[in-house]
């Protein structure tokens, strides 16, 4: 759920907390955040545990998260904030597909979500929804949830996936995509032996029967839920 508003005085500035496991990439949102007169990066941390041991203390209007982060992921903080009773929206920015990712963050209680490709205009306009108390997708994402809400009396058809954790969700869409085991190990930065843990659950709860099977249903969930 979108927290209120928070009126600042004049001259103050939105404080603006960054989670993303890649350096550089936080570098290039300091940059880029920093260039607004409202807006001001108080702090950075590369993983969930950096994050909720700064947070409290730094007391962010916002703060903006990547879903895959080594030790955990984004969701998982965006519920602990949840659960804590911070009452800080949190906006996601990810690599990973908005039509496939996005329900899932904003059910986890994410205030919004924008995909790295984006323009740097769109995460501005995105932050600045945020903090007004408003929830952000893109339009494209926002037409096609009205859609599923209201298709067939608003039952909704579910790909099953569902019962899929973010990881195996994560590795789900990689297989979908064509990649490997071994390519997929190398995205996520886990071992080969654990990327088929995953595949072996992720049989086990769609019901598959074979790693054919798997593939075919990646394949045709990644084709039919991407909103071309």
């Amino acid at each position: 759920m979108a927290a209120q508003k928070k009126i600042k005085s004049a001259g103050e500035k939105h404080k603006v907390y960054l989670v993303d496991d890649h350096p550089i990439v936080r570098q290039g949102l300091i940059k880029l955040i920093e260039q607004e007169e409202q807006l001001e990066v108080c702090g950075e941390a590369g993983s969930v545990s950096e994050a909720l041991a700064e947070i409290q203390d730094l007391g962010p209007d916002v703060i903006l998260v990547d879903i895959s982060l080594e030790e955990s992921n984004g969701l998982e903080l965006i519920k602990t904030i949840d659960d804590l009773g911070l009452q800080i929206p949190t906006l996601v920015l990810s690599m990973h597909d908005e039509s496939l990712y996005a329900e899932h963050a904003l059910k986890a209680g994410a205030s919004g979500y924008v995909m790295k490709q984006a323009a740097s205009n769109t995460l501005i306009q995105a932050i600045e929804k945020v903090l007004d108390g408003e929830i952000y997708v893109s339009k494209v994402m926002s037409s096609q949830m009205l859609k599923m809400a209201f298709r067939s009396g608003g039952e909704v058809q579910r790909s099953g996936t569902e019962a899929l954790s973010l990881r195996e969700l994560e590795v789900f869409e990689l297989i979908g995509r064509g990649n490997s085991t071994r390519e997929i190990a190398e995205q996520l930065n886990l071992s080969v032996k654990t990327i088929e843990t995953y595949r072996a659950h992720i049989k086990d709860k769609l019901h598959l029967r074979s790693g054919t099977e798997l593939m075919q249903k990646a394949i045709h969930w990644v084709e039919n839920e991407s909103y071309r």
